[in-house]
């Protein structure tokens, strides 16, 4: 069996990652001692990480409505926006007809 078709338990997974942290090499060095792939103990750390710190968690959660929040607001500010220049288009094209007074 290939190291691409091995499926690791949980405990390993667990282990590999504190061992990475703990040992603070190189995550590419600690993959190849274990045999797993890069982007495998990558992935695996990122899970663990998030699993073991809430404090991570919610940064996450709260970043992500934070950009929901400034996505909303953005959008807001976009319509106010066409809706000035919208405005200001048809005040330039009143300006601009010529009177009909006979005024300059």
């Amino acid at each position: 069996m290939t190291s691409r078709n091995m499926r690791y338990d949980e405990e390993f997974r667990r282990n590999a990652v504190e061992m990475l942290i703990k040992s603070q090499r190189p995550l590419t060095q600690v993959a190849r001692e274990l045999g797993v792939s890069e982007p495998a103990l990558r992935g695996w750390k990122r899970l663990y990480l998030l699993d073991t710190r809430p404090e991570i968690q919610s940064r996450v959660k709260q970043s992500f409505r934070d950009l929901e929040a400034e996505n909303r607001r953005l959008r807001e500010e976009n319509l106010h926006l066409a809706r000035q220049r919208d405005i200001l288009k048809k005040a330039m094209g009143i300006l601009s007809e010529p009177s009909q007074s006979g005024m300059p």
